[in-house]
């Protein structure tokens, strides 16, 4: 609490000299100062640090010299009209200076839109890796996880004082899980719970867990009041830091909770933001610490906040030739996708367990649906990765595959949720849950982003991708396999066949006498169309693992 009261003291003293006319009366001796002017001042000053007390306690503002521009401005001009003389023109020259100023921060944004992308520059490459069809993609949309753990909000202790916070995706133990503080319901809840009495867990990739309450009291929480509230503890703690997004909840693997905040920078101007770091709290004992994005603890998989890289994203797509271009010739412009699940962008996993956040990009022209590329920055270094897909192919952006799952299920009414780019078996392909009207998951659809003609949907992920796999063969795609398969080569007697016209191809399947399927397309193979029982074959396949193996190559003895 002293900083906020020097750091008032001093911006009270400020004000009262700016606003309160030292010279308006004429001093009754030489060398001393009219009574009452200094009554004055003391007044205006005392009313001027309880202003600033409040306004800065209340906003939560940082406590840089900076923010209090405005009231700055305000006071010279204010001291200005009531002074005369020589004062007059001393203050109106601040009121001058402070005008210059705030038009300074006011118009920023035209002319650090460069300093902006430069900030936000990404990497660029082509196409993501294929996704390994043998794991679980994070998959479980949160509004179906929130409508499970407020189904579940039973096991939490004193349940009417409480209700549920957001929703955080992370790794706990190795496993993705969804994790949701119990949250204060008021003020009066606050006053007579003093503490909350855990978290709700639940699994991200499994649709049929159920979530677990977690007991663990915490004290300074976002929905604490006073000094107890987490962002306005981390304020006392960090005056001058300047803060960008909400404060999150994370695990570590043993299960304590902690609240963090992402910190950074201006670009320039009080305008734009650099991120640094951030800020961890216990939010039992409300001890705190900061980190720098190259030493943040190894279980925090969201140190970039959501908002951040939202942001980063805008900057990126916005501003390639400059802002006025942006407003007007929108000459290269990329405008991200509000169909996130976190301030515009949705946390996802790789194979090796870490969290990016997911964007992708359509043209500012209204009525297109095709997507400009999409994005990946890394949630803990906010390093990023622009892919401009295919160039050869046009690809569908979120909301086109979201109308398509729409129109397909339009006699039930449900909707798509949280569409993430994949790239599944060598093609751009959407993967969205469906929600009913009740937010209750129905289904896993997959679309390709290049062949919107191509779909399928299944209870669970790993059951579409095995059906979006037979509907690409059959749709007359090819077909890569698995990014951790092992090409094999075999050879052996036919003993059944089954063939199935699709399209411009034929899709064969055929069982050898070693006891396992295989599925080839004529696309792939011309001659399959020929394929008999007792035939003898050569082949060369993706050990996926499935029930049908994918071929690459076929070769029939005697063709």
């Amino acid at each position: 609490m002293g900083n906020i009261f020097l750091f008032s003291v001093i911006v009270g003293l400020i004000m009262a000299l700016l606003l309160v006319p030292v010279t308006f009366t004429k001093k009754k001796k030489e060398g001393n100062a009219n009574p009452s002017v200094v009554g004055m001042i003391a007044a205006a000053m005392i009313i001027a640090v309880l202003g600033a007390f409040a306004f800065y306690y209340i906003t939560n503002l940082d406590r840089n010299f900076t923010s209090m521009w405005i009231l700055f401005i305000a006071a010279a001009g204010a001291g200005a009209a009531f002074a005369t003389g020589k004062e007059r023109l001393v203050k109106s020259g601040l009121f001058l200076f402070g005008l210059g100023v705030g038009a300074y921060f006011l118009t920023a944004f035209v002319f650090n839109a460069d300093e902006k992308y430069e900030s936000a520059k990404m990497e660029v490459k082509t196409e993501i890796e294929a996704f390994d069809e043998e794991k679980t993609p994070a998959s479980v949309p949160p509004q179906f996880a929130r409508n499970k753990m407020k189904k579940a909000f039973g096991q939490v202790p004193n349940t009417s004082y409480y209700e549920l916070g957001e929703l955080q995706i992370q790794k706990v133990n190795g496993k993705y899980v969804y994790i949701a503080p119990v949250e204060f319901s008021g003020l009066f809840k606050w006053l007579k719970g003093n503490e909350t009495p855990g978290y709700f867990t639940l699994s991200a990739t499994d649709s049929s867990a159920n979530p677990k309450f977690m007991k663990e009291s915490m004290v300074y929480t976002p929905s604490s009041f006073f000094n107890k509230n987490i962002e306005r503890h981390i304020r006392m703690n960090y005056p001058k830091h300047i803060f960008n997004g909400d404060v999150q909840l994370e695990v570590n693997d043993e299960g304590k909770p902690f609240y963090i905040r992402t910190y950074g920078d201006f670009i320039s101007a009080r305008n734009g933001f650099e991120v640094e770091g951030i800020v961890v709290v216990d939010p039992q004992t409300g001890d705190t610490k900061s980190y720098t994005l190259k030493d943040v603890p190894a279980f925090i998989d969201g140190a970039v906040s959501p908002e951040t890289v939202s942001l980063q994203n805008s900057y990126f797509g916005n501003y390639v030739q400059g802002f006025w271009n942006s407003v007007f010739g929108k000459s290269d412009v990329k405008l991200p996708s509000d169909e996130g699940t976190e301030a515009n962008v949705s946390p996802i996993f790789n194979e090796d367990g870490e969290m990016y956040y997911f964007t992708d990009f359509t043209s500012p022209k209204e009525g297109v649906d095709s997507m400009l590329g999409y994005s990946l920055t890394n949630s803990r270094t906010g390093e990023a990765t622009f892919y401009t897909g295919n160039l050869e192919e046009s690809y569908m952006d979120s909301q086109g595959a979201l109308q398509i799952i729409q129109k397909k299920f339009i006699e039930k009414k449900w909707d798509g949720e949280m569409p993430v780019l994949y790239n599944f078996f060598g093609e751009a392909s959407w993967l969205t849950p469906v929600l009913d009207a009740n937010g209750f998951l129905q289904n896993y659809f997959i679309v390709s982003a290049a062949n919107p003609e191509i779909s399928a949907y299944a209870d669970t992920p790993n059951q579409a991708l095995k059906k979006y796999k037979t509907a690409l063969q059959k749709g007359g795609g090819t077909v890569d396999g698995s990014s951790k398969a092992e090409e094999k080569q075999t050879t052996g007697t036919v003993v059944r066949v089954y063939k199935e016209k699709t399209g411009d191809y034929t899709v064969v399947s055929f069982l050898l006498d070693n006891g396992k399927n295989y599925l080839v397309s004529s696309e792939i193979s011309p001659l399959a169309i020929y394929l008999k029982e007792n035939d003898k074959v050569s082949i060369t396949f993706m050990d996926t693992g499935e029930s049908f193996l994918p071929v690459k190559e076929l070769k029939i003895e005697g063709l």
